[in-house]
């Protein structure tokens, strides 16, 4: 048996995987309604190599939940007036209330990554990052807030396959930018740049945990349930409620279906 298959034998089935998935959104709502019911506040950071599969672990974890108690922060590249501000100053207003988890799609790493292997801040910046940022941390988990930190690690050559495989389906290409194609170059840039990321900011108060993410069925599930680990939560689903027989309503004749405009049943 070549690596290849032995690889590709050892991958999760999509059937035992979904098996789980199914087990896990149902601890996710658990937790959602122990968060609301405590009023904590939870931070779920989500960092990585371009392709590395954080989005689609997003998705999962918000799939089962409220979005009124549970956000996702992407933000876009910073406007001339955010450039001026505190570094950290656009990220805090998206931090939660109580009773509410955010997500952040990628984070204040960004100045530790992207900004410093591509040259969008200067050396002072970045080295005034690493010094600010886990006092900045320390000083969310002292006012209560539970952060998380999770690095996705994927091998080079995994990478380049999905990056193949956006190129050329369309429903993914959206997903390759150009900065993607870039980073793509740099693969040992990056490298570094993440190396040195984790020996300021990887403290005690806030650890970064890394996620194998070759096999992107085992990552999602790995994360989810780390961070169902990570929180101690309690049961308080309400109960099923007992819905009463509908009750009879006056005559009611609907109007005929031509005074409508009705989309074709194409399928």
């Amino acid at each position: 048996m070549s690596p290849r298959e032995k690889e590709k034998e050892a991958k999760l089935s999509t059937k035992e995987y979904e098996r789980h998935l199914a087990q896990l959104h149902i601890e996710l709502v658990k937790l959602q309604y122990w968060v609301k019911k405590q009023g904590l506040r939870v931070v779920l950071l989500f960092e990585g190599r371009d392709a590395a599969g954080k989005g689609g672990t997003i998705k999962r974890i918000v799939e089962p939940l409220n979005p009124r108690g549970c956000t996702v922060v992407a933000l876009g590249t910073p406007s001339d007036r955010e450039r001026t501000q505190w570094y950290f100053q656009r990220y805090v207003a998206h931090l939660p209330a109580a009773g509410e988890i955010v997500i952040f799609d990628r984070s204040w790493y960004n100045r530790a990554g992207v900004e410093r292997v591509m040259g969008f801040c200067s050396d002072l910046e970045y080295r005034e990052f690493l010094r600010s940022c886990p006092e900045f941390e320390r000083m969310l988990v002292r006012s209560g807030i539970t952060l998380l930190k999770y690095w996705f690690s994927v091998s080079d050559a995994e990478q380049e396959r999905r990056f193949q495989r956006r190129s050329h389906d369309p429903r993914r290409r959206w997903k390759l930018s150009d900065m993607d194609l870039k980073s793509r170059e740099r693969w040992d840039e990056f490298s570094r740049a993440k190396d040195e990321m984790f020996f300021y900011t990887d403290i005690q108060e806030a650890p970064w945990y890394t996620v194998e993410a070759d096999d992107k069925l085992r990552a999602r599930l790995n994360c989810i349930g780390h961070i169902l680990d990570r929180i101690d939560y309690r049961n308080v689903l309400p109960k099923p409620t007992k819905l009463a027989p509908r009750p009879k309503g006056e005559h009611y004749e609907r109007p005929p279906r031509e005074r409508h405009a009705i989309v074709p049943e194409r399928f």
